[in-house]
């Protein structure tokens, strides 16, 4: 079979899902030539991934072969193919960061979490992702979690701050935050 088909079935997690949650979107972009990428961007800000189901919803919708908007979604480092934690690590692996240890970061961080960089917690609540730079060479080594820069780390001030959010989100699933 000389399309990609089986490989995106392989590569992407499928869920049931509300596809009438992108109507508005398709509606917007359906007819506006190179929209694919802005209608992927959005359909993955809705679902926080693209699942396979929602690539074929968009190739039929937008009346593209499938293999395109495949093609897409795996050329362009921002889209997800499979879903992400709450809490969403950026470690820092530039000329900066590598110098000044990122290696021992990573390595405290999947530790710590018991994961390897790409992957994400059983509890779903943090994904660890190696990045090219982000930009904030003069905090190296750094990592940034939802938006958020931290640097200069070490590997202990790594898992500080992630045990940190995790106390944090404990506190909060037991009711026990203050006012």
């Amino acid at each position: 079979m000389g399309c990609c088909c089986q490989e995106m079935e392989n590569h992407c997690k499928d869920e049931n899902l509300d596809l009438n949650l992108l109507k508005d979107i398709l509606d917007e972009y359906r007819d506006q030539a190179g929209s694919l990428v802005t209608v992927l961007q959005k359909a993955q800000d809705i679902y926080g991934y693209l699942p396979l189901t929602v690539l074929r919803y968009i190739a039929e919708e937008m009346k593209v072969k499938p293999a395109q908007v495949y093609g897409v979604a795996t050329f362009y480092t921002q889209f997800r193919l499979t879903p992400v934690g709450k809490y969403v690590i950026l470690l820092c692996q530039g000329t900066a960061c590598h110098v000044n240890g990122s290696e021992r970061i990573e390595t405290a961080l999947c530790q710590e979490l018991k994961i390897k960089p790409g992957e994400t917690t059983p509890d779903k609540l943090f994904t660890l992702t190696n990045v090219a730079c982000l930009g904030c060479c003069s905090l190296a080594p750094v990592m940034m979690i939802n938006g958020q820069a931290y640097g200069p780390l070490t590997p202990d001030k790594a898992v500080s701050i992630v045990k940190d959010i995790y106390a944090n989100e404990q506190q909060a699933s037991e009711g026990g935050e203050e006012s």
